[in-house]
């Protein structure tokens, strides 16, 4: 299995299963992923440290000290952007100290979004939504549900209005659970 990608001629590229895992396996890495796909594509290595910082510390990047960024700077200079540049997942440039995010990494967006443990998929969720309309459906078909002069309206509207509420639940949902999205804590200056 690869991760698909657009290379920089138009011709399609591929990341393979190994590098994929590879990249994702480090917390440090994947929040790098994160910074540079919801921040900026692009970034110094200094501001990324800072940014990565005051993630890792739960501070904003003001709070961050010099202790803490270097720790994150030394880090990602000697070992995770490297590694992420020779799979093509970003553009590191050492002697400029700057991180641009490479094409490849789009595909890995959707690795980087969290389920919580005791939290069932939202596919399994949808399925029993749909198997509970469907027996609703089947069942005033029958006749078994006394649902007044206009049944269908009534129980279309019953489930229009199930599916956008667990809809919006969901949205609400994955913006909560997004991989470290604390964006709020960036600064500016």
């Amino acid at each position: 299995m690869s991760v698909p990608s657009m290379g920089t001629e138009g011709t399609e590229s591929t990341l393979s299963r190994e590098a994929t895992f590879e990249i994702l396996s480090s917390e440090r890495r994947r929040r790098v992923l994160q910074y540079l796909l919801d921040v900026a594509d692009q970034a110094t290595l200094r501001d990324l440290s800072r940014t990565l910082a005051a993630w890792e510390n739960d501070v904003s990047t003001a709070a961050v000290t010099g202790q803490q960024r270097k720790r994150v700077y030394t880090a990602l200079k000697q070992f995770h952007l490297p590694k992420m540049d020779r799979v093509d997942v970003i553009e590191y440039d050492d002697d400029r100290g700057t991180v641009k995010l490479a094409e490849a990494a789009q595909n890995l967006r959707v690795y980087l979004e969290v389920v919580p443990e005791k939290e069932i998929p939202w596919s399994e969720y949808y399925l029993g939504l749909g198997a509970v309309s469907s027996a609703a459906v089947a069942a005033a078909w029958m006749g078994a549900l006394p649902l007044g002069v206009a049944p269908g309206l009534f129980l279309a509207g019953l489930i229009a209005l199930a599916l956008t509420v667990s809809s919006a639940v969901h949205v609400y949902n994955n913006r909560q659970h997004r991989l470290e999205d604390r964006r709020p804590l960036i600064e500016s200056g």
